[in-house]
This record gives structure tokens, C-alpha cells and sequence, in this order.
């Protein structure tokens, strides 16, 4: 009932996202097959468009399930064409986000799509819309690190490998700090209906410095040592090591000097 109150055009799919997905395609094949020179700008851009499709289908999930949630408004927003220049905040959910990653392979929280939260009706719809997002990441990195945990690496190139054990670093990060109870992340989303009114009117001036206060704590001698061990430990379990993240992170940055390591394993 409530996507047959949506226009069919607000339901398509953007040329602009398909035309992300087709570069995350052809250049996630130029990685497996070697077909550039050098493997580092194939991956780079199989990586930053695979993780600019992540970024999409997050926000695409928080406003689907909004849409079912009883917010009519979501189709004529755009957001459900997966289309990143509709977002609320582009630069937040999509360029922010890339450029942390260039920088230094962090998986950024992206922006939030506006959701009209007073035509919801009910706690729980509230807390799974914001669950939405991050469990988006979630499933991508399940989907991603499937070749370790499965044990079905054999034939695929070790570029293609350190790609995928990067891509799935960034995807875990993002939905562990997605999913921490800090106001302004989704994590705060899911909690909030169920506090109490004055305790949401004291926390809600904070919102728009949630993000900014964990990167601070996240410099905190010990802590951000911490964050980034359960975030390899997340990764061990999934079946990817350290030194695969570790090798798809330099082939990413291919501006810099290749480990000799990881060289010597791609062109093995």
C-alpha cells in the first residue's frame, strides 16, 4: 500500500547511480583479470565506487524502510532512485565519506536522508529505520569477505583479494561506528524513541557534533588502538587477516610506494 502511493519515476533507478555501478563493474573485472599495467588505479576506483554504491544503498535502506514506516513523502525526495545528489547532505553522506577514505581508509558514517519522523507511528518502526542503514554495511561486508569465511579463495588474484579484504575493512568500521549510541549517528536512532522526552530535549543540541566527538575520543591514546583491534578481531572472524587489509589499503593508495610484500603477491 504505501510504495503503490509512490510514482512509478520516483521508484527508478538514477542513471547516475547505475553509471557508479557500471565503473565499480568494469574496473572491479580490470582488477581480477590484470588488465591495467599496474593494479593500484584499478583499484582504486573499483573500491571508492563499490564504496560509494554502499554509501547509496544506506541511505536507500533508511528511506525505504521509512516509506514503509508511513512517511508518504520519501518517494517525491528522490531518495528511493539510490540517486547520491538527492541526499539531504550530498557532501556529508557521499563526498565527506570518499575523502576519508583517501585519506586514511576510514569507513566514514555517510549523512542522513530527511525523514519526516512525526508521520511514523509506533517506537519500533523509528528504531529500524535508523537499524536500516548500518545493517546495509553489515550485509555488504558479509557479502564482501564471503570468498575468506567460505574458503573459496582459490583462483582468485590476490589484487582482487586485498581489494575485497579492504572494501570489507571500510564496511565494518562504518557500521560499528554507525551503530555506537552517540547522538547523530543511527546508533542514537534506534535508543532514542525509547527514551524519555526530557532526556531527548537535553541531548538533542549535541546531534550535530556526534560524529566530530568520536573522532576526538577515537585520538585518545589507547582508545583508538582499541576501536581498531575490534575492528581487525571483527575482521578474523569474517576470515580476513590483517596483512589482506593491510596490502588492499596500499594498492589503494597507489600514489605511494607499493609494500614489496604485497608486490611480490600480486604479481605472483
Amino acid at each position: 500500500m504505501t510504495t503503490a502511493a509512490t510514482r512509478r519515476s520516483d521508484r527508478r533507478i538514477s542513471p547516475v547511480f547505475l553509471g557508479i555501478a557500471a565503473i565499480m563493474a568494469v574496473t572491479g573485472w580490470a582488477v581480477w583479470t590484470g588488465f591495467a599495467a599496474g593494479p593500484g588505479l584499478s583499484v582504486f576506483l573499483f573500491v571508492t565506487s563499490a564504496w560509494i554504491v554502499s554509501l547509496c544503498l544506506h541511505e536507500y535502506a533508511h528511506a525505504r524502510t521509512a516509506l514503509h514506516g508511513g512517511d508518504l513523502t520519501i518517494g517525491a525526495k528522490g531518495y528511493l532512485t539510490l540517486n547520491p545528489l538527492k541526499y539531504t547532505h550530498a557532501l556529508l553522506s557521499i563526498v565527506l565519506p570518499v575523502i576519508f577514505v583517501i585519506m586514511g581508509g576510514i569507513g566514514l558514517p555517510g549523512g542522513a536522508v530527511f525523514i519526516e519522523r512525526h508521520r511514523i507511528r509506533g517506537r519500533w518502526k523509528h528504531s529500524l529505520i535508523s537499524a536500516a542503514g548500518p545493517l546495509t554495511n553489515v550485509l555488504f561486508a558479509v557479502v564482501c569477505t564471503a570468498p575468506f569465511w567460505l574458503d573459496a579463495l582459490d583462483g582468485v588474484p590476490f589484487a582482487f583479494r586485498f581489494a575485497l579484504g579492504f572494501l570489507a575493512l571500510l564496511q565494518v568500521t562504518a557500521a560499528i561506528l554507525n551503530f555506537l549510541p552517540v547522538p547523530g549517528l543511527d546508533g542514537y536512532g534506534v535508543i532514542e524513541p525509547w527514551l524519555s522526552h526530557g532526556v531527548r530535549r537535553q541531548v538533542e543540541p549535541f546531534a550535530p557534533f556526534g560524529l566530530l566527538a568520536v573522532f576526538g575520543v577515537l585520538f585518545i591514546p589507547g582508545v583508538g588502538e582499541a576501536f581498531f583491534d575490534m575492528i581487525e578481531a571483527v575482521l578474523r572472524g569474517l576470515g580476513v587477516s590483517e596483512a589482506e587489509t593491510y596490502c588492499g589499503q596500499n594498492l589503494y593508495r597507489f600514489w605511494t610506494d607499493l609494500n614489496p610484500v604485497c608486490d611480490a603477491a600480486v604479481n605472483r
